[in-house]
């Protein structure tokens, strides 16, 4: 008799195997594993998990249906609260949502909601074809700015509601940072694309290779015959510290060095996009952005791999089974250091990174202990490339280009109150745009939320 405290384990690729690939870590639930695990949901009275999901998914619903073995009616389930189930259920924090407030973690294991969501979603994606719907006639047109998550999951929720949707992506691939940002590893580039191809089945128009603001500016757009607009272009601009030595040779943002890897494909033998290969690798930073890094690097051919992350282990912002790779694959750890100078050679080229030692303070307004030097504690290490993963901010090329959008000075669209509305008439923001860098179900939330609120304005 299995344990019902605790979670049926997901199978994964052997460390020593998948540290030479970018396939795929997480192989994801068989049928008899996912059913055993739908059956210790306990279905609790007041389904708090529902309330922790951004999207609002009937997770104990779907669940059910999983437990009886009926997979695609726990899809049909999850896909009217969201577009992008088997996104979610792969990079999704549910361990910090849904699945934190889960009954059966009080005596033991949460239930394994974000396995469970993979696994319909792959089932779904691997057994059946969506019906082709066709876009109705002089239905209203909207666009949308961005392709990442908030992007998607706003036009799908329009295309559900029989709006002309057409999606504007700056680069020549759709499904923004989960295209460019994410590795292959942890999210397949087809799970994307098949994304992709089922909003494009439900009538949704994507056009690539379009730089709203340079291209065509929003208010263009208006006059193009679209009558709402939703921004949702993410935050892709990097930040670095600002400390000697950044503009050395071998000294990268974990933006360019992601999508180098990922859109540009790097990681083949044949490609002729130059990266870092081999030697050894500094990561700055401490989030899931941090360890994509990290392990890319490893994959590249690094001999060695640090990440330096200014807090202790403790406060690490990224998902922890991401952590739990990363250490499984060999990435060394340097907690409490703070660089301060990146060091080169006579031909410009990284050769060390100097760090000072930190202790932690009192909790700062953000809830975290701040980071505090230590006077005389510097020291050395020998890198050959650094990658800067500190967050990013929001490009200022969309608000620069339209007149009445008013930003903060973080450059973040600011919205009126808890709604998407901006202060331009008929326009919507919302993710990472409007709040700084977050995750991927917040950003589909609030694509989720403005489809909503521009169906109601233009129901008006």
């Amino acid at each position: 008799m299995s344990d019902l405290t605790l979670k049926n384990p997901m199978p994964s690729l052997d460390p020593k195997v998948r540290v030479h690939n970018f396939d795929e870590v997480a192989l994801g639930y068989q049928a008899e594993t996912a059913i055993k695990e739908a059956q210790r949901c306990l279905n609790c009275k007041h389904h708090p998990c529902v309330s922790k999901c951004p999207v609002g998914i009937a997770i104990p619903d779907f669940i059910a249906k999983i437990a009886k073995g009926e997979f695609e009616e726990a899809y049909k389930i999850i896909e009217r609260a969201s577009s992008l189930a088997a996104v979610c259920g792969r990079v999704c924090p549910q361990e910090r949502q849904c699945e934190s407030v889960c009954a059966r973690g009080i005596k033991g294991e949460s239930v394994g909601i974000g396995y469970l969501e993979r696994f319909v979603a792959d089932y779904h994606l691997k057994n059946l074809k969506n019906q082709v719907k066709k876009e109705m006639p002089g239905a209203k047109k909207v666009a949308v700015v961005g392709s990442g998550p908030a992007g998607l999951s706003c036009a799908g929720e329009l295309a559900k509601r029989g709006y002309a949707v057409t999606v504007f992506e700056a680069l020549h691939k759709a499904g923004g940072v989960l295209t460019y940002g994410i590795p292959e590893f942890r999210l397949p580039k087809s799970i994307v694309q098949s994304t992709v191809s089922q909003l494009e089945n439900m009538g949704v128009t994507f056009k690539t290779n379009f730089v709203v603001g340079k291209t065509l500016p929003v208010d263009q757009l208006f006059e193009k015959g679209y009558q709402a607009v939703f921004i949702g272009t993410g935050a892709g601009l990097p930040i670095f510290m600002g400390i000697p030595g950044e503009a050395l040779c071998g000294v990268y943002s974990a933006n360019e060095y992601l999508t180098r890897i990922n859109l540009m494909k790097a990681y083949q033998e044949d490609s002729k996009t130059p990266i870092q290969r081999g030697g050894t690798v500094a990561v700055v930073g401490g989030g899931n952005v941090a360890m994509d890094a990290a392990r890319c690097a490893l994959r590249l051919g690094a001999k060695k791999v640090y990440i330096l992350y200014r807090r202790s282990e403790k406060e690490l912002p990224a998902r922890a089974e991401e952590v739990h790779h990363a250490k499984q694959e060999g990435i060394q750890f340097e907690f409490m250091c703070n660089p301060v100078e990146i060091i080169g050679d006579s031909n410009l080229n990284v050769t060390a990174i100097k760090c000072q030692k930190t202790e932690l303070s009192q909790p700062d307004e953000s809830g975290r202990r701040r980071p505090v030097p230590i006077e005389g504690s510097e020291y050395e290490i020998e890198v050959n490339a650094v990658i800067m993963a500190l967050g990013t901010s929001p490009n200022p090329l969309i608000h620069r280009t339209t007149t009445g959008l008013d930003c903060d000075n973080r450059g973040r669209i600011i919205v009126t109150g808890n709604t998407t509305a901006t202060t331009k008439k008929g326009v919507f923001a919302g993710g990472d745009t409007v709040t700084g860098a977050a995750t991927v179900i917040l950003a589909m939330g609030a694509g989720k939320q403005a489809a909503a609120e521009i169906d109601e304005y233009l129901s008006k």
